[in-house]
């Protein structure tokens, strides 16, 4: 396989609270995305999915501080650059697809202005070479009227055409990697499968890298090639999509596949996870998922067990397979 476009190594990312508090909301987590490659991160509210994602970005602000880590994008470091060298990587080299577009997009601005405003920021093209290009995205993603588009307002889309927006937008500069944070949040069914089938046809013509951020494990099956769950701030397992359904190894992996409903058995009531995730500031001292383990030993309690492969391609975070 060809090298990562994507390589985040022992990313720590951690918010300084009132009362001397520090929430670990991103705590040593290790991805790597190839060219092509969708690699979908999972988990509930609160794992701290879309703070690893920020932070890739740099996007991350006070009381918010990237501790310690490297992120290598298509193989420079980006973790030293200042905001300025960032603003140029942001949009062209990678970019986002927010989950919210009506706050992702400016509400005073046509789609156009917001379109040709990337595009001209990025490349030196005239106004009216940005015009046709926006009108070229616009109808990539499916709109039929991309001109009379280029006029309107967010607010005068649909959820799922601002969301369609949002994608013209964010591969309006052939970016090397994109990241969507939960990009079908608050849509119906019908949309959501028109954008995550948008995504991934925008993947194939671009040779795009992906990493889709989402706690719905449909569309991991659907549309991931490789999967990361993540849970405390750290990916506690990793493999292969098939991998992960016929084989989960984590008990919380195992805990979230026996919470969805299946067309193969009948059961009287669906699987749950006991408790919550708990904060940021206050993990238990051994495993982070020791509170809610049904599996939970003594060593557990004390020890944080490490990321380790307990075959090829699939690596467990687990004191049960120590």
């Amino acid at each position: 396989m060809s090298e990562p476009l994507l390589q985040v190594k022992n990313l720590k990312t951690y918010f300084y609270l009132e009362g001397k508090k520090v929430a670990k909301a991103v705590d040593g987590v290790d991805i790597h995305v190839h060219p092509g490659e969708t690699v979908a991160l999972v988990g509930e509210s609160g794992s701290g999915k879309s703070v690893t994602s920020l932070s890739i970005l740099k996007l991350i602000n006070k009381p918010g501080k990237i501790e310690d880590g490297r992120i290598i994008l298509n193989g420079t470091d980006i973790t030293p650059l200042s905001e300025k060298q960032m603003a140029k990587i942001r949009g062209k080299e990678i970019s986002m697809v927010f989950q919210e577009p009506m706050t992702a997009l400016n509400p005073v601005f046509t789609i156009g202005n917001q379109l040709k405003e990337t595009i001209r920021k990025h490349t030196r093209v005239s106004k009216a070479e940005a015009e046709r290009k926006a009108i070229e995205l616009l109808k990539l993603v499916g709109f039929p009227r991309a001109e009379d588009t280029m006029k309107e307002y967010p607010h005068q889309l649909s959820g799922g055409m601002r969301q369609r927006a949002m994608i013209a937008i964010a591969i309006s500069c052939d970016p090397k990697l994109l990241i969507a944070d939960e990009p079908t949040t608050a849509l119906d069914v019908t949309i959501q499968a028109q954008i995550l089938e948008l995504l991934n046809e925008m993947k194939d013509k671009l040779n795009m890298g992906v990493l889709l951020i989402t706690h719905d494990l449909g569309v991991v099956a659907e549309y991931a090639d490789r999967v990361m769950v993540m849970y405390g701030g750290q990916i506690v397992e990793e493999t292969t999509v098939k991998n992960l359904f016929l084989h989960p190894k984590h008990p919380y992996t195992q805990g979230l596949l026996d919470s969805l409903p299946s067309l193969e058995k009948e059961v009287d009531r669906l699987g749950a996870i006991s408790g919550m995730v708990p904060p940021a500031y206050d993990f238990p001292s051994g495993c982070r998922f020791s509170d809610r383990c049904r599996h939970v030993m003594e060593k557990c309690r004390t020890e944080i067990p490490d990321l380790k492969p307990i075959q090829t391609g699939h690596n467990v975070r687990c004191c049960l397979y120590e």
